[in-house]
């Protein structure tokens, strides 16, 4: 990479990124690994996953900041790597969570209405 172009991120208390490629690759692969203990067919899996190895691909393939985060559309780099630290410590408490599991109880009828009945 050539260098850090911008000098800022304009976002209170965010600082510029040297190198986003050392931190996000890692991340994503990362956030992969642990999806790969969760059921094939949970919809949470699925959809996170396919986001996660697109993002994954750009950054591979992709030098330029400026072109990944036009490509991912997401925010700047500096964000992406908030979202993927993230998604990846949802995905480690949702291992322990397993909401793909059957509930222990009959959940109350009338649960996901809205508005919620008196």
């Amino acid at each position: 990479m050539a260098g850090v172009l911008k000098k800022s991120t304009n976002l209170k208390g965010l600082a510029v990124c040297a190198n986003p490629h050392l931190e996000l690759i890692p991340l994503y692969k990362r956030i992969l690994r642990v999806l790969q203990t969760f059921p094939k067919d949970y919809a949470y899996r699925k959809e996170t996953e396919g986001i996660v190895q697109n993002r994954l691909k750009i950054m591979q393939e992709r030098e330029s900041v400026q072109d990944i985060e036009a490509k991912i559309g997401c925010g700047q780099v500096e964000e992406l790597i908030i979202q993927a630290k993230n998604e990846l410590s949802l995905a480690e408490k949702m291992l322990i969570w397993k909401p793909w599991e059957k509930l222990m109880q009959e959940a109350p009828p009338n649960q996901w209405t809205w508005p919620p009945h008196k």
